[in-house]
């Protein structure tokens, strides 16, 4: 299969898995998909990702975490800046989501990271996705 836009295919599934209640779901694997993956752990929005390696082909495999109350814990995730209309900002114009509820991540100079920590490390840099 070829996609135009891989990032956005992740989130799609990601959000279709949420949808359909399923606890995994796997893709095929890619550096920015397995960073994306991994600040969606530490930002407790995943339980778990994991690559899976077979021969030459990667999969990303990744846990989804629902709430006490059986509800998805990733309400919205959306794709920001789209290879038709790239959206880049200064480490001043750093977008909050839902007022400092949701993340926003950044692929930066200094490699993929959260719209906080970018703000920390003072660098901009082009808006990936939302998320809360």
């Amino acid at each position: 299969m070829c996609f135009t836009d891989p990032i956005a295919d992740m989130l799609t599934r990601i959000r279709n898995a949420f949808r359909a209640g399923h606890q995994e779901l796997e893709m095929p694997a890619s550096k920015i998909k397995i960073a994306i993956a991994a600040i969606l752990e530490d930002e407790g929005y995943i339980q778990q990702h994991k690559v899976n390696q077979t021969g030459l082909k990667r999969t990303l495999h990744i846990t989804l975490k629902y709430g006490p109350d059986e509800k998805a814990v990733i309400r919205k995730i959306k794709r920001i800046s789209k290879p038709g209309c790239r959206i880049y900002v200064g480490k001043d114009e750093i977008p909050r989501v839902l007022n400092g509820l949701g993340i926003v991540i950044l692929s930066t100079p200094k490699g993929l990271m959260t719209g906080s920590k970018a703000k920390r490390a003072a660098v901009g840099g082009e808006v990936l996705c939302s998320v809360w």
